[in-house]
């Protein structure tokens, strides 16, 4: 019987927020699937791995009759990506299949039953809730997400820890090697509270945000978090564990400051970058007054040599950095000029914004 029809985008683009925490394979078939649901005139879609749930409804009221019903979530995507756009596309179910049909396109989909399907249950009571515009949120988790683990088997690395207090909100990454700390303030007035959010959680819902005004809120729930954004609700457990004590790991007597412009030292490093050791990624950074040289070379005695003109006018140094290390912070901040801030050659670099306390980057150096 014909249970829908509808344009591909009005189905297709709130597929396209819901599948990507879908694994191919998985322990439990169903979970492979996407929860299909038409209730009146909203269609939603939901999807689950059993750690985050993502449900979302299609922007425009449908024409078509109730249903509910799972089916594969990468095979609807694909699906749905290969129809041309602005297709009218009419979903048929009977005997526990569905039938898409696109043009003279026609393709057979198994279903598995909706009651089988597995729901996150948010808890009830929000130890805190606050929002912002989602363009700050985007922003915030940009300037920290690539200094989290991956993998890690200190497992609480492997994520993102979130802070409230007061009317600040505290975002920090670290592997181990580099961590980076951004802040920013809500108008709201917080408790105290932190969760480390999974690595996972923090990569769907960046790719969710839109750099736009609109709000997202976020709920903390205790072992849970819930981020609604427009027609999307995310839940996600939380990692438990104990965040390191990042303000231990903050140089603070670092005496060999300097501002630096972010685009010529950014293009400086991905030249060098070319000869250095695929292994190990060193660089060696020369600090003299005046100047900022950058070498690289490689196990085929291969070298690369830049330099940069800086105001500075300070002691010598010679320190050893993974380049990407360097590359990412650098790739990852919207700015003009940075300031690194040198102890000796074994002591951690710190790279801020001028007049910014709202961002810190520490990366540990390495013997070249």
């Amino acid at each position: 019987m014909l249970i829908l029809q509808a344009e591909r985008d009005a189905l297709l683009k709130p597929l396209l927020a819901v599948t990507g925490i879908v694994e191919r394979r998985h322990t439990l078939p169903i979970l492979s699937n996407v929860l299909v649901e038409k209730k009146g005139g909203e269609v939603s879609f939901l999807a689950t791995d059993l750690e985050i749930q993502i449900n979302t409804a299609s922007p425009e009221a449908l024409a078509g009759e109730n249903f509910r019903l799972t089916t594969s979530a990468k095979k609807l995507q694909d699906i749905l990506r290969a129809i041309p756009d602005k297709t009218m596309v009419t979903l048929e179910q009977q005997d526990g299949r569905l039938t898409l049909k696109a043009g003279k396109s026609r393709f057979n989909l198994q279903t598995l039953p909706a009651d089988d399907f597995p729901h996150l249950t948010a808890n009830q009571a929000a130890e805190a809730s606050f929002s912002l515009p989602q363009r700050e949120l985007r922003q915030l988790i940009a300037k920290v997400q690539y200094a989290m683990a991956v993998q890690d088997i200190r497992y609480y690395l492997n994520g993102l820890l979130l802070q409230t207090d007061g009317q600040a909100i505290r975002l920090v990454a670290t592997d181990g090697h580099r961590l980076a700390f951004a802040a920013a303030e809500v108008e709201t007035a917080l408790p105290k509270s932190e969760v480390i959010l999974p690595r996972k959680t923090v990569l769907e819902l960046y790719k969710l945000l839109q750099d736009s005004d609109e709000p997202i809120t976020i709920d903390l729930l205790g072992s849970q978090v819930r981020f609604s954004l427009g027609a999307t609700v995310i839940i996600s457990k939380v990692v438990d564990g104990k965040f390191p004590d990042y303000n231990r790991v903050i140089p603070l007597d670092n005496e060999k400051i300097f501002l630096i412009e972010r685009a010529p030292f950014l293009q400086a490093l991905q030249r060098a970058a070319i000869l250095a050791n695929e292994k190990f990624r060193g660089v060696r950074l020369v600090l003299k007054p005046g100047s900022l040289s950058i070498l690289c070379t490689n196990s085929e005695q291969e070298e690369a040599e830049e330099e940069l003109e800086i105001a500075y006018d300070g002691g010598t140094l010679e320190i050893g950095f993974n380049i990407n290390y360097l590359l990412d912070v650098l790739t990852n901040l919207p700015l003009d000029t940075l300031q690194l801030a040198f102890g000796d050659a074994t002591r951690s670099a710190l790279v801020t914004i001028p007049d910014n306390p709202n961002f810190k980057y520490i990366v540990m150096p390495m013997r070249i």
